[in-house]
């Protein structure tokens, strides 16, 4: 009795808002496109969304059929719901193949074609990318940075759908094996309860990195465009960025898909009786949701396009403008819901728990996905001028009363408060989960104080009775960067007295030396000093004592005599030993100079000091000054595309990372990098740190070995400079759009 007072009771309501769709759909367009008058007589207005039409898309073929399924449930009868398919189908059939075709002839005329005087002044605009967004126009060529001088032609071959398939394409190679292979382990493995976990295990992880992996990438590309600086980095382009994102992007949600599948095909099972219990309708509605989420994608695609479709914004800086058209007329995140359909099918086909969970999984990550990658990416961009409440939203409020309106939040809304509150949750159990680790780390240091095991073990050479380390002495001289000495010493985040200009007791300036420049040490040491005594060079903070080095050099040690190691690289850098000369106190002492270069340098920034050591031992007879290396920023303000002064920044660099060696290191900014570039990478390696210190900019090693020369290299940084300006916070880049500029824009 319920059943059947709940079935006419759902009919009933599904027959009178059939009959309301199609007395509200007649109000807004009259006889004259109620009878297809636009087929016979062509009057100058656009396309009417009033009403019903704002609710829904194509209102007359959706949601105008909802009676023919109010009639089936009274009727209880399946030869009923199938005539109502079939004529819901027959219907969507005309108006595919009759009324699309002549409402895009009509009313969507294409463009006139652009003179090359506004082809030159017009910016290339961008399809938007959130779901809440759609573009105008679907076959919108490849943008480029807005910097950019020159872009490749529009991209005709795009990525999605049978048309579009190419098999000497990679990426739809790799697509088609993927899925057979998964096809065929599906049929091959029986559907016992271990494949069956496999399975569903499968489908989790790969929706995981579908969504969790690809929103990460996204997240990093509108953070910093790691993405693009990856391949920069190897001397491609944007545009071999952009193309290679797609395959990623493609190839994983293939798979998220395909494994879905594989899972749902594992759990399923044919029903014995067909007419038992609910066992047809569940079917029916299963493949009612499946058709209803590959017609919503199909139309999110339509009104993105392949730009819009693969995140495109994300990846390429332009005049973008929000347009709201097809199905983003009626919502603003139309995968929230309708675009997982197809899933919660599957759940009403199998009955499985299983895929109920990986269909709830899915649903969670994707309202994530939309949360924490979409909508902070979108809100930079476009700000303010995003639309709050979609055409079904704005529908339903007016159809409210005043008292239930007042009541009424949307969907986003309800979902936004659910998110803030997750994301407040978390942001007050941080600290005090960091609080419990912190507690835990000074319990256990407590623990060790009080129960100390500790060895200390020093070398200490016997022979140093008799020593004074007053009598030795090392001098520091180099390459002086001291025009940047005084650079970064003031930055405007210190407090008013730490502004000032340094106020030096003295004449005794920091001494700062370039990246790789060779470093002469002069030492001073008496004259029975021991022949085996080396100095090594060592980061400030490598050693807490100043008696004793218990940090291996690491081979940025030199000897003071040749001679008196069997290691003739510790001999390398040996100048002058044992000068007799007379000090401050007309003693005599040895004195004697090394230089350390190439291998026995950092290749970093950094202070550092030198150490005099006694007798091959690691006892400390003398420290020199502290040092700083470090490379200069080049001034963003100043570049400007000025090739030429990166050339000359950039030259005495390069030589000082090719060890300043004639056989490899260039003269001048034409000549070819030697030939033990290629084989040893160490230098490349070196240059490319230099490179990202001084323009901001990484490359891959590779990038200098195939240049060869330091003007390919210069002209590299200066396009790759062009590329990331829109990316940049300096002056020229692109920024967050500010409330004036939206005004401005309006």
């Amino acid at each position: 009795m319920l059943m059947t007072v709940s079935r006419w009771s759902a009919g009933i309501v599904l027959v009178l808002f059939n009959l309301w769709v199609k007395l509200d759909a007649h109000r807004v367009v009259k006889d004259y496109a109620w009878y297809w008058g636009d087929f016979f007589y062509l009057i100058d207005q656009e396309l009417t969304f009033d009403g019903v039409f704002e609710m829904a898309p194509h209102p007359m073929y959706s949601v105008g059929y909802a009676g023919y399924y109010g009639i089936s449930l009274m009727a209880a009868s399946y030869k009923v719901l199938f005539i109502s398919i079939i004529a819901h189908a027959a219907q969507f059939a005309f108006l595919v193949f009759v009324e699309n075709p002549h409402i895009d002839k009509t009313y969507n005329p294409p463009p006139p074609r652009k003179r090359m005087t506004e082809q030159d002044s017009v910016s290339t605009s961008s399809q938007a990318t959130e779901p809440s967004v759609a573009s105008a126009s679907t076959d919108e060529p490849l943008p480029q940075a807005t910097t950019s001088p020159s872009g490749p032609p529009p991209s005709v071959h795009n990525l999605l759908g049978f048309n579009n398939l190419d098999l000497y394409r990679i990426t739809d190679t790799s697509s088609i094996l993927i899925q057979l292979l998964v096809f065929a382990l599906t049929v091959l493995t029986p559907s016992t309860p271990r494949y069956q976990f496999l399975f569903v295990a499968n489908a989790a992880v790969w929706r995981l990195v579908f969504s969790v992996g690809i929103g990460y990438l996204l997240t990093e590309q509108s953070d910093c465009k790691a993405w693009t600086r990856h391949f920069l980095k190897y001397g491609e382009s944007p545009n071999e960025a952009w193309n290679q994102w797609k395959g990623t992007y493609h190839l994983s949600m293939i798979m998220c898909y395909a494994s879905f599948i594989a899972a749902v095909w594992k759990m399923y099972t044919l029903p014995a009786d067909w007419g038992y219990g609910l066992v047809l309708l569940r079917h029916v509605l299963g493949a009612g949701l499946i058709s209803l989420q590959i017609w919503t994608s199909a139309s999110i695609y339509e009104s993105l396009g392949e730009f819009g479709w693969f995140y495109g914004d994300f990846f390429f800086e332009g005049a973008h403008k929000l347009t709201y058209n097809g199905i983003y007329r009626f919502l603003n995140n139309p995968e929230r819901v309708l675009g997982l359909a197809g899933v919660w099918g599957a759940v009403l086909i199998t009955s499985s728990g299983a895929i109920t969970f990986l269909a709830l999984l899915s649903h969670i990550l994707s309202m994530a996905f939309i949360q924490f990658v979409e909508r902070p990416h979108m809100q930079k961009l476009y700000g303010r001028s995003l639309r709050q409440d979609a055409g079904l939203v704005k529908s339903l409020k007016r159809t409210l009363p005043p008292t239930l309106r007042q009541l009424h939040g949307s969907v986003d809304k309800i979902f936004d408060d659910s998110f803030e509150f997750i994301e407040d949750l978390i942001d007050t159990a941080r600290p005090k989960l960091a609080a419990g680790v912190n507690t835990f780390v000074k319990d256990t240091t407590a623990l060790f104080q009080t129960y100390p095991a500790r060895v200390t073990i020093s070398r200490i050479d016997e022979d140093l009775a008799g020593l004074d380390s007053r009598d030795y002495a090392l001098e520091v001289e180099g390459t002086d960067s001291s025009s940047i000495e005084e650079c970064d010493k003031s930055t405007g985040r210190e407090g008013a007295n730490a502004r000032v200009p340094l106020d030096r007791r003295g004449d005794l300036k920091n001494l700062v030396f370039e990246y790789g420049s060779p470093i002469k040490v002069k030492w001073t040491a008496p004259l029975n000093h021991s022949k085996k005594d080396w100095i090594s060079l060592y980061r400030v903070t490598d050693n807490t004592s100043r008696e004793v080095s218990r940090v291996s050099s690491q081979g940025r040690w030199v000897a003071t005599n040749e001679g008196f190691y069997d290691n003739l690289t510790c001999e390398k850098g040996i100048v002058t030993s044992d000068i007799v000369t007379q000090n401050s106190e007309h003693r005599d002492v040895a004195t004697g100079e090394v230089i350390f270069s190439g291998d026995k340098l950092f290749w970093t920034q950094g202070v550092f000091e030198f150490r005099y050591h006694h007798n091959g031992k690691h006892n400390v007879m003398a420290i020199s000054r502290p040092f700083e290396i470090r490379i200069r920023r080049f001034d963003e303000e100043s570049f400007e595309d000025n090739q030429a002064s990166v050339e000359k920044s950039l030259l005495p660099v390069v030589r000082n990372c090719f060890d300043r060696d004639p056989e490899i290191a260039p003269e001048t900014v034409e000549e070819q990098f030697g030939s033990l570039v290629e084989r040893d990478g160490k230098f490349a390696k070196r240059v490319v740190f230099a490179v990202h210190q001084m323009f901001g900019i990484e490359f891959a090693p590779e990038v200098v070995r195939a240049d060869g020369t330091v003007r390919n290299l210069a002209w590299r940084i200066c396009n790759a400079k062009r590329v990331l300006a829109p990316y940049s916070m300096t002056r020229d880049g692109a920024t967050t759009p500010t409330e004036a500029h939206e005004k401005d824009e309006e």
